[in-house]
């Protein structure tokens, strides 16, 4: 079956960095669009950061852009989303997804998404 498992949550100062990764299997890697996704408490689940199926085209949410960087492996089947600067509004559980839209200005939104991995804790201190 699908898996998609995440790691490299943890506790941070505001103005550190933390490296997550997302490791799959089960699953045709390459051919999938990989997203970051986080979710606060009482709120909506929203995109961080996209990658296309090459890795050639990202994208990223305005309070993100310039801090976070999302790259991937399809050899390792992996996506990673390097966080630089953490602010405490950054802090949420993250979660790694995979979508077979056709293009990342059409996989934006949760429901955009088919698998699923379990989510990891950041913590930004203030």
């Amino acid at each position: 079956q699908v898996q998609l498992v995440e790691s490299g949550g943890g506790l941070v100062q505001a103005g550190g960095s933390l490296r997550l990764s997302c490791a799959a299997s089960g699953l045709a890697f390459r051919n999938y669009i990989m997203g970051w996704f986080r979710q606060a408490p009482g709120k909506e689940r929203d995109l961080v950061a996209g990658i296309s199926r090459g890795g050639s085209s990202t994208y990223y949410r305005d309070s993100v852009k310039g801090r976070f960087t999302i790259s991937r492996d399809n050899a390792k089947n992996t996506v990673s989303l390097q966080m630089n600067s953490l602010k405490p509004e950054d802090m949420a559980v993250y979660y790694c997804a995979a979508g077979q839209k056709s293009s990342i200005r059409y996989s934006l939104r949760a429901v955009d998404y088919d698998y699923w991995g379990q989510g990891t804790q950041v913590t930004v201190s203030s």
